[in-house]
């Protein structure tokens, strides 16, 4: 390839890059803005792991802190569970190169995990669990005042999957989320992020990732296939998952079926309201009854339909 040729390549990636960034960090503000995740003189503790989605999210959050008309701390912090081969040189390394303060916390949650759980079982809700409650103790030793994690849109679209169809649960992961002790505000920058962009973003930024040994490399796992399911679905019918995300930005408690949600027992008519029919229907012509009962199907053909139906009782 002659050098004429790599110019023009390095020119386009840069280019793209550019979009990315710019694409991502307007996702990024209008989600801080939408949900107040961060204040001024906040401390965010951004929770780092190695993976494209936590680089991505310090880089856009570190791009933000340049811009933004509030002043924010920002402290990286990653927790070293002791998984083998763990290359603990790397993200020192990288954080050094940034200037971004940071903490590199050791905790050995690997051996724990696979001491609790049957070899083949699905390890991932105890790390997490583990990984969480050393972060969230850590967060209030350092005095952050806000928790960052790099879960994207795509995250918490699986999270609802897999709620409903193992769960039978409509619950997914809220982009600001107060911890059940009330001690620790957690918040998700990307979840307006689409996982394509930041893994396109994340290869163009040539982020040095760890891959996790413990939990992400077990195959068969349930967000796997729901991860599938909504890729399938992306690809046959783009624009499907910003409807679903949509869908969850818009919920009628009144039009399910969840009596913690809403109070169904309670509902009462009124009497003293004249009847005047559903306003939806307000502007549609009247049917025309007796050809559903003789021909199996709702005409509505102007000059056919009728406008009231006489009752008859035996």
């Amino acid at each position: 390839m002659s050098e004429v040729e790599v110019d023009t390549i390095v020119k386009k990636n840069i280019t793209r890059m550019n979009k990315l960034q710019k694409r991502l960090r307007h996702n990024v503000g209008s989600a801080i803005a939408d949900y107040n995740m961060i204040e001024d003189g906040d401390r965010v503790m951004c929770c780092l792991s190695g993976g494209k989605d936590s680089y991505t999210m310090l880089d856009i959050l570190l791009n933000l802190q340049q811009r933004a008309p509030i002043k924010f701390e920002i402290v990286v912090v990653n927790l070293d569970q002791k998984q083998p081969g763990f290359p603990e040189h790397v993200l020192p390394a990288y954080l050094d190169e940034l200037g971004v303060a940071y903490h590199i916390l050791e905790k050995d949650t690997y051996s724990i995990v696979k001491e609790k759980i049957p070899e083949g079982k699905t390890t991932c809700s105890l790390c997490s669990r583990l990984r969480r409650g050393t972060l969230y103790g850590f967060a209030q030793h350092i005095g952050a005042t806000k928790i960052a994690l790099g879960h994207h849109r795509d995250d918490i679209i699986e999270t609802l999957f897999l709620n409903m169809f193992f769960a039978g649960k409509q619950k997914a992961m809220p982009p600001k989320l107060l911890s059940d002790d009330g001690a620790n505000i957690v918040i998700r920058p990307l979840a307006y992020c689409r996982e394509k962009d930041i893994q396109e973003y994340s290869t163009l930024k040539s982020f040095p990732i760890i891959p996790c040994n413990l939990c992400g490399s077990q195959e068969n796992l349930k967000r796997g296939a729901v991860k599938d399911m909504l890729q399938m679905w992306d690809k046959q019918h783009p624009g499907r998952l910003e409807t679903i995300f949509t869908a969850m930005q818009n919920t009628s408690p009144s039009q399910g079926v969840d009596r913690e949600q809403f109070d169904f027992v309670s509902l009462k008519r009124n009497p003293d309201v004249v009847n005047t029919g559903d306003v939806a229907d307000a502007d549609l012509p009247a049917f025309d009854f007796v050809d559903i009962s003789n021909n199996g199907h709702i005409n509505l053909d102007i000059s056919n339909r009728i406008d009231v139906v006489a009752t008859f009782k035996p």
